[in-house]
């Protein structure tokens, strides 16, 4: 299962936007100044003479042309990030999520984790129907992820099935099954014991809200975590990244596992 080439504009568009402006300034000054400087430097006539037409100007098209190129994939990052943004922030109930196509369910979920703390691939094997929709990175661990965005039919224990046979087929930790509805009792019970994770309709939900309002990390970049994501812990019972929840009784905060009732692992805040 081979995965999507993206393409030059695609690569520099999955970046942050200050990333592909810097890159542009960057290959416009080596395309522009450094080919002929490199030319002149290496000694004989032809490569002295290419340089020479490099210094007067000649590659200038060529790091113009980059640089426009660079900065439109930054511009495409800067839209993309702002409706995904958009996408999260404004969701206020299983209707809204029943309500969007395919598409933006999977960016809505990929921009969830993203302000969690995870690294977001997006891996384009998915689709309408199906497939390996996102990758994550965290920790040193990769979690495959398949959105499944059926507003009246339940995910079948078939789904959990072919999801867990890609699991070492592509050397990942553990899969992720998002959906809008819920799971069949098989699906449930094929995934107990197993680095399964499925989540339901309203368990979606609850990750959204805690992670709404929040600001976004910056997770294409693999070096760091900002403060507030590295400081979300994950759930003792199941691993999930957990939410911060209030007693109703006390009012006191702790974290409680975004799958609850399901699970109910819980730290202190």
């Amino acid at each position: 299962m081979a995965r999507r080439k993206q393409g030059l504009v695609g690569s520099i568009t999955s970046m942050p936007w200050p990333v592909g402006i810097v890159l542009g300034l960057i290959g416009y000054v080596a395309i522009r100044y450094g080919i002929g400087w490199y030319l002149s430097s290496r000694g004989g006539t032809a490569l002295a003479a290419v340089g020479n037409a490099a210094n007067g100007g000649a590659f200038g098209p060529i790091a113009w042309a980059w640089l426009g190129i660079c900065c439109v994939a930054a511009l495409c990052s800067l839209i993309v990030r702002r409706q995904r943004n958009r996408l999260l922030e404004t969701q206020t109930g299983l209707d809204s999520l029943r309500a969007m196509n395919w598409r933006q369910f999977e960016m809505l979920v990929g921009e969830a984790f993203r302000r969690q703390g995870y690294r977001i691939e997006e891996t384009g094997l998915g689709g309408a129907d199906g497939g390996i929709d996102l990758r994550l990175s965290k920790n040193g661990k990769i979690t495959l992820v398949q959105c499944k965005q059926w507003r009246s039919k339940r995910v079948d224990v078939k789904v959990v099935r072919e999801m867990y046979g890609l699991l070492a087929h592509h050397g990942a930790n553990a899969v992720k099954i998002v959906a809008v509805g819920d799971f069949t009792p098989d699906a449930k019970w094929f995934a107990q014991g197993k680095p399964i994770d499925l989540t339901h309709g309203e368990a979606l939900l609850t990750m959204i809200q805690g992670v709404q309002n929040t600001t976004p990390s910056s997770t294409h970049l693999p070096l760091k975590l900002t403060p507030a994501s590295a400081a979300i812990p994950d759930c003792p019972s199941c691993g999930a990244p957990m939410i911060k929840r209030a007693n109703r009784r006390s009012h006191e905060t702790f974290w409680g596992c975004p799958k609850y009732p399901a699970c109910r692992g819980t730290r202190p805040a």
